[in-house]
This record gives structure tokens, sequence and C-alpha cells, in this order.
């Protein structure tokens, strides 16, 4: 009797732990971070300028970041990415006021630049071409276990016992994380049988040139990139703002700002998996559109609403709309991009559209001053419904194609 293939192998399984140890940390001071920039002295125009200014480390790294998990290895590049992670953690302890924060988020941007586009290139190889989207949504519904636990220790902490102890918590958390990817890092390192090439500028080029060639070609990856880059230009300008907005304006506390946030994370678990299933099933496009009209339902609410339990729902739409778009997209770069530059791709894909996106987030403060706290918001929403037609339209990738995915 052959013994069956398990979806996640031991690998991927070991990883995920350190992501989610990680990833705690993350969700824990992520929805409050405004909070804390605002409680070390910015006012609402330091607040954008901040944001802002933080962009501009992903920028540099993204390319980086994923050409060298394609280059040196993926689990390589998370381990280097996760000292660099580690760092800004310490930072972010002993910053005595909302300048040095900068400091903090450049370390993390080298940590999300190297690890992100890396993890999902490792699913992307350990997962059976045929059950992409399935392992994407197992291993992406696991994963927002995070935000069950973070988002709420994260508030309870910050209301309780202030912001630099929640910040030790969530740095002991990222410690254990970088130590697991460093001996995942050197046991794989000793396990290969060849030594691996170094990365050389070569290389690089021909990395850059490689995407380059798909970004321009007209084909779904240049459409990937559009959509992805507006829906990216538009977010940047208001995701900053949601607590600023239910905190300042509602007036929902640190603590309940966590609990929406964990809300949202439990959806997604519940919907993650399916929401894979249906991208293998009926194509990627399909989850896509459908995740989209939710979250878009989810924000609509959010800007109507003032009663706790109506964000609830809001939050709970948002998460199972994050469920069948985010299995879908990690399924559709796959398919789309070769192998030999996937975790480039993932780098490009994950991260804010470069310069044009820069300016966003403090146009959305900006907007916020001008004409209102709730205007900003409306401006992804409705770049969001206009994207849904090119999004069906362009989003096809004919199925004789998908089970032939691009391998080389």
């Amino acid at each position: 009797m052959q013994t069956k293939t398990p979806l996640l192998t031991r690998t991927l399984v070991v990883l995920l732990v350190s992501m989610i140890a990680a990833n705690i940390g993350g969700q824990m001071y992520g929805p409050l971070l405004p909070l804390y920039v605002q409680q070390l002295g910015a006012d609402m125009n330091q607040i954008g300028l901040f944001f802002t200014l933080s962009m501009i480390a992903p920028l540099l790294f993204q390319i980086l970041g994923g050409w060298l998990s394609d280059s040196i290895g993926r689990v390589q590049a998370m381990a280097i990415g996760s000292v660099a992670g580690l760092a800004g953690y310490v930072i972010f302890v002993i910053a005595p006021n909302w300048g040095w924060l900068l400091l903090a988020m450049i370390g993390l941007s080298v940590a999300t630049s190297f690890v992100g586009p890396s993890f999902q290139a490792l699913i992307a190889e350990e997962a059976p071409p045929e059950s992409r989207g399935k392992v994407f949504g197992i291993v992406q519904g696991l994963f927002l276990v995070v935000g069950v636990i973070g988002a709420p220790l994260g508030g309870w902490l910050a209301d309780g016992y202030g912001f630099r102890k929640m910040f030790i918590v969530a740095t002991l958390l990222y410690g254990i994380a970088t130590i697991i990817r460093l001996w995942m890092a050197r046991k794989i390192r000793s396990e290969q049988a060849h030594s691996v090439e170094k990365p050389s500028f070569a290389q690089l080029k021909m990395t850059i040139a490689t995407i380059t060639g798909l970004l321009v070609a007209g084909g779904i990856v240049t459409w990937i990139f559009i959509t992805d880059g507006v829906s990216d230009v538009t977010f940047s300008m208001v995701g900053n703002l949601f607590p600023l907005y239910l905190n300042n304006i509602v007036g929902i506390s640190k603590t309940q700002l966590g609990i929406l946030g964990a809300i949202t994370s439990i959806a997604a678990m519940i919907f993650m998996m399916p929401g894979g299933m249906l991208s293998d099933k009926y194509g990627e496009r399909v989850g896509i559109i459908l995740g989209n009209l939710l979250a878009g339902g989810a924000i609509f609410l959010m800007l109507n609403v003032q009663s706790f339990i109506y964000f609830i729902a809001a939050w709970a739409l948002l998460g199972i709309g994050q469920a069948f778009t985010g299995p879908a997209y990690s399924a559709l770069i796959t398919r789309a991009i070769p192998n030999k530059v996937r975790g480039t791709a993932f780098g490009l894909f994950s991260t804010s559209l470069g310069i044009i996106s820069l300016p966003a987030p403090y146009i959305g403060v900006m907007l916020w001053e001008q004409f209102g706290p709730r205007v900003p918001f409306y401006i992804p929403l409705a770049a969001m419904l206009l994207m849904l037609p090119i999004i069906w339209v362009k989003f096809y990738l004919p199925r004789d194609e998908k089970a032939a995915s691009v391998e080389s």
C-alpha cells in the first residue's frame, strides 16, 4: 500500500511554528502602533510622516530579500531577516521618542522583506502542484492563530501594563522564532550535498530582467502587478488610520481593538481552507472577487455604525474576505511565476508599490484633517470596486496552463 504524502512537510511545519511565534508579537503591536507613536509625542501630521518614512525601507529591501531567497535558499534568507527583526523589537522597547521608532521599522522591514517572500515561496515548493491553493489555505489558516492570540494579548498588556512591557513580551516571542530559524538554516546547510553558489551581481541583473519582462509583457503578471499596486497605494492611505479612527473617534479601547483583531483572525481561520479549495476548484479570480466584495462590505459597515456589536460583524466580514482572497492570490502568483524567481516575485507583490505609494499615509492624514475622518476610507473602497471587472477578465488562467504550473 502506497503511503499518502502529507500536505504539510516537516520543514514547513517547523517554520510555520516560528512564523506563528514571531507574528504573535507582530499582532500584539501592529493594530496599536499608531497609538504608540502618538504616545511618544507625535501629532497627526507627524504620525502620517512616520508611516510615510517607514515605507522607504521596504522599498529598498523588497527585491533584495526575494532575490537572496532565490539565490541562497529560503530558510537561510529567513534566518538573516530574523536577526534584523529582533534588533528592531529591541529598539521598540528602549525608544525614548517616536523618531527612534523609525530605526525599529528599518529592522522590521528587513525582516518582512526577507522572511515573508521566502516563506511564501517555500510553501509553493513544498506543496503538491494540484493542491497549492488548499495548502496555502491550510498554512495561512493555521498562521491566523497569531491574530487570535496576539491582538487581544497586546491590547490587554498595553491597557494594563503599558506599551513597553507589551514590547518586551513581543521581543521574547520573536527571539524564540529567530532561534528556530537559525537552527533550521544551519541544519539544512549541513544536509546539502552540494555547495550553494554565492549570490552575484550578474544573478541579480538576470533575475530583475526576468521579472521586468513578465511585468511588461501585458499578460496576467502585468495585471496582478497593476491591481496589487492600486490596492497597496489606496490601502496605504488608511491602513494606519483604522486604530486612530476606532479609538479617537468611536471611543473603542485598546482591549476592544485587540478583540476585533482576534475576531478577524478567527473568521479567517474558519474560512481559509474552504477559500483555498475554492481557488483550486473554480479558479483564483472567483475567490479574489468574492473576498474583495466582503472586505468592501466590512469597511462600509465600519464607517456607518457606532455600536461595538456591529464592529464585531464588520471585522468578521473582513476576516472572511481575507480567507477567500489570500490563498487565491498566493496560488495565482505561484502558477504564473517561474520557480527560479518566485521569491523575488513574492517580495515584489507582498509590499507596497514603491515610490508611488510613499506619500499615501500622509495624504490619508491630510484628507482626515481637511474633510473628516471617514473620507479617506472611501478611497480604497471605491478603488476596490473599480478593480473587480478587471480582475474577472484578466485573472483568467486556463485549466491546462494551471495544471502545468511554471516550474522552470
